[in-house]
């Protein structure tokens, strides 16, 4: 402890002092980070899974699923992004956006719809796709974090749009009361995407017509759909049938990258983008890595002021052990906690799996200071949109799902033991 505080939090915050101030060298500074605490852990504290080498390794082991998804994702994405672009149909979108800045607000509302049954990094990545060439390869920064926070505001209410979302599912809290979110990310999108969109339209203006010429290759479009759907069926079919093997195999990430192997004689991907994917990658399973090991046991009693909270802390904090602990936790409307731990992310760029992949292909975007002074809109969103859904809804506990899992195992038995007496 230093001045009252472990001193793994200090050097996770040091670690994330140094991302926002060198952010034109974030991997060295995320792996000197994960070196530091890693030789900490091992030499003084030991892990939750034991002491010295063996329990970093245990560790490993614990969170090594987590870690290949997200890795197979981001890798399979970015390939993904490569194709769509290739098909030249952002290239036509400006054909059918309005020509004002009011063609921006909708291209932030198509990332939203995308993220309710998509992945949010692959909206955010297909958003950033049409951006760049809607307006002529030139985004603005307050743009970036829009889409960035429209890719997770639309997944924030879906069970299958993002990864906290997804684990509350996995844990057995009903896709309904994660629905309720949507009240908040609904308002939110407005409150960050208007000003967003003005600040694109005075910016670079989005392109009133498609280059003459332009033909729409649709074989490559048919393969970002089988990209698209093998993800969805994965991440479905694990969740509705196999939920016991999610946490043993990669199974979403795997799928995806099947996919892409299996379309590769139809339309070859562009293998030269994976290089640069692989190093943001690296950084956020890095800073991933490093929050997982965090000696965080509890979190304050839930409330609506911690579920606030925990959306600033989500920006900083990887959101999966924060969720994964209120899920241990109970006592939240989980609709509350979808939307603070999914859309709290977006206020700084590494705050969210979506933000990294963005940032791999815009590398401005890792600016912390130029994304908190452009994308300001995005916290006053975050904030607004949390007290809309307080006072339209209010804060309802959810009763226990595992409680509710009990008694639907013992009715289940009870109907069995009745059953067998007749």
């Amino acid at each position: 402890m230093l001045f009252g505080i472990p001193i793994d939090f200090i050097l996770f915050a040091l670690t994330l002092l140094g991302v926002a101030l060198f952010h034109h060298h974030t991997l060295a500074v995320a792996l000197t980070g994960l070196g530091v605490i890693t030789g900490y852990k091992i030499l003084v504290t030991g892990f939750k899974t034991g002491a010295g080498v063996m329990g970093f390794a245990l560790h490993l082991q614990h969170e090594w699923v987590i870690l290949a998804n997200l890795l197979c994702l981001l890798l399979g994405f970015a390939l993904l992004s490569r194709h769509f672009e290739e098909s030249r149909v952002p290239a036509m979108l400006p054909k059918f956006l309005p020509d004002d800045w009011k063609g921006g607000f909708v291209l932030l509302l198509m990332i939203f719809v995308l993220s309710s049954f998509l992945d949010n990094i692959a909206a955010a990545i297909i958003g950033g796709t049409i951006a760049m060439t809607v307006f002529n390869g030139k985004v603005h920064i307050g743009y970036l974090a829009a889409i960035v926070a429209a890719s997770n505001a639309g997944g924030s209410g879906s069970v299958v749009g993002d990864t906290t979302t997804t684990m509350m599912w996995i844990d057995g809290v009903s896709p309904l009361d994660v629905f309720e979110a949507y009240v908040a990310a609904g308002v939110a999108i407005f409150i960050f995407g208007i000003p967003a969109s003005l600040q694109q339209h005075r910016y670079s203006p989005i392109a009133q017509d498609p280059p003459a010429g332009i033909h729409i290759d649709w074989p490559r479009v048919g393969v970002v759909l089988c990209i698209l759907l093998a993800a969805i069926i994965a991440n479905v079919a694990v969740n509705m049938h196999y939920k016991h093997l999610s946490d043993l195999f990669p199974f979403i990430g795997v799928a995806v990258w099947l996919a892409i192997l299996l379309c590769a004689p139809l339309r070859k991907p562009d293998w030269r983008v994976l290089p640069g994917a692989f190093k943001g990658s690296v950084f956020l399973l890095s800073l991933m890595l490093c929050a997982s090991m965090m000696p965080v046991e509890q979190l304050p009693a839930a409330s609506w002021q911690t579920a606030l909270g925990l959306g600033f802390v989500s920006a900083v904090f990887d959101n999966i052990p924060l969720t994964a602990l209120a899920l241990k936790q109970g006592g939240y409307d989980w609709g509350f906690l979808a939307y603070a731990v999914g859309f709290g992310g977006s206020m700084i760029w590494f705050g969210s799996s979506a933000g990294v992949a963005l940032a791999n292909i815009f590398p401005e975007a890792k600016s912390v200071g130029q994304w908190l002074r452009h994308g300001w809109h995005v916290a006053v969103a975050y904030v607004i949109g949390f007290f809309v859904l307080l006072a339209v809804l209010g804060w309802h506990p959810n009763e226990s799902h595992k409680v509710n899992k009990v008694k639907t195992a013992e009715a289940t038995h009870q109907a069995a033991a009745l059953a067998r007496s007749q």
